[in-house]
């Protein structure tokens, strides 16, 4: 079988390309933040004296953890409308990969938590900070350098993770690509295009969240 390779398709839909590689980030960013807060409040959910919160923190983590992307990006896409709630496909992956990574955030940072020592948070209200005062500086700050780069790698999966959005026909990368392909039929070109594309988003949110980490969560030069 002779195979000839033709990347014309690909060099005209470049600009299409590029803008979903913008969708992309718009809904990787998106998530992460929806992600980040579901991640923070669930760990203080579950470490609560509430015993209704830590069940429902836990019950959600297991839920998550425990079923594939695309059966939760559907559920959402179907259910919300069941509920009067209707949403476009954009707001709709956002919502699930916001809930998706918070469920994965809150083990993770949950982990973190755990390893500060009882003393900090003693000592911490013994100095007459309140409780909120000492989550936010003694507990959450120290535990979220220690699960810094586990965190990272989460949220950089969650970019890879918002190609299934396409499923609903959100506006991303591999919708776009959906569509070029489908119009010339050169899966092979366009594939392996945007595959070195996602390769360069990685490249650079990661190079993102190490600036991140160096601004923000490095420990001071003695």
């Amino acid at each position: 079988m002779n195979y000839t390779l033709d990347f014309a398709p690909v060099i005209e839909g470049m600009p299409d390309l590029l803008k979903g590689c913008l969708g992309t980030f718009f809904l990787t960013m998106s998530g992460m933040v929806i992600a980040l807060a579901i991640g923070i409040g669930g760990v203080a959910l579950r470490d609560s004296r509430i015993a209704p919160a830590r069940w429902l923190v836990r019950s959600f983590v297991e839920l998550i953890r425990n079923t594939p992307f695309l059966v939760q990006i559907y559920f959402v896409f179907f259910a919300l409308p069941l509920i009067g709630l209707k949403l476009t496909p954009t707001p709709t992956a956002i919502l699930a990969l916001g809930l998706n990574g918070g469920a994965y955030a809150i083990e993770i940072i949950r982990g973190g938590v755990q390893a500060i020592p009882r003393g900090q948070i003693e000592a911490g209200l013994a100095l007459g900070l309140h409780r909120a005062a000492v989550f936010r500086l003694v507990v959450l700050k120290p535990a979220l350098r220690a699960v810094y780069p586990s965190l990272t790698a989460q949220f950089v999966m969650l970019l890879l993770t918002t190609s299934i959005a396409s499923s609903i026909a959100a506006y991303e990368l591999t919708s776009v690509a959906k569509l070029i392909e489908n119009a010339s039929f050169r899966s092979f070109e366009v594939y392996g295009t945007i595959t070195l594309m996602y390769l360069v988003m990685s490249w650079m949110v990661m190079r993102l969240f190490r600036a991140i980490q160096l601004r923000w969560l490095s420990y001071p030069v003695k």
